[in-house]
């Protein structure tokens, strides 16, 4: 049983909060992942029924190490939803883990390309920016329009 385990039967009508700390074990990724966890996830939830779902409204932040997609490098990166929200259907479950949602929501969030001005603890510039833009960068012009129709040009098959 997690600290996000709900059990319904217990839930109070004007429902519950809950602060605390998820472990990093949590988020459930490898160390080869570009995405490193660095920090535990903290939470502040206020909890509620509504009709055939279970709410959860308030704010989730984590520290992770994401690798940069232009230079590979990794830099630090503050993930932080200040109007998290979490909408768990209810199916005639006695007790609702809200664990696995919050992890999905929590990576779904973070940007799916990296790089590294989108670090937000220690900014920097990426080390490989302007490195691989061509030198001579041809333009690109519409052909002139053609005098010819499309039908004269079928016209000659003849």
């Amino acid at each position: 049983m997690s600290a996000l385990s709900i059990e319904l039967r217990h839930l109070p009508e004007e429902g519950l909060h809950r602060e605390g700390k998820l472990p990093v074990a949590v988020l459930d990724l490898s160390s080869d992942d570009p995405v490193r966890p660095i920090s535990p996830v903290i939470y502040s939830l206020d909890i509620q029924k509504d009709e055939d779902e279970l709410v959860a409204i308030g704010t989730v932040s984590a520290d992770f190490e994401l690798e940069c997609g232009r230079c590979c490098q990794r830099f630090p990166f503050r993930l932080e939803i200040p109007d998290f929200v979490l909408e768990v259907p209810i199916e005639n479950e006695a007790m609702i883990d809200l664990t696995e949602p919050l992890r999905e929501d929590i990576l779904l969030s973070l940007p799916s390309y990296p790089r590294c001005e989108d670090g937000n603890i220690t900014p920097r510039k990426c080390p490989a920016e302007g490195k691989f833009e061509p030198e001579n960068t041809p333009s690109i012009e519409a052909p002139p329009p053609s005098k010819a129709g499309t039908w004269d040009a079928l016209d000659q098959l003849n």
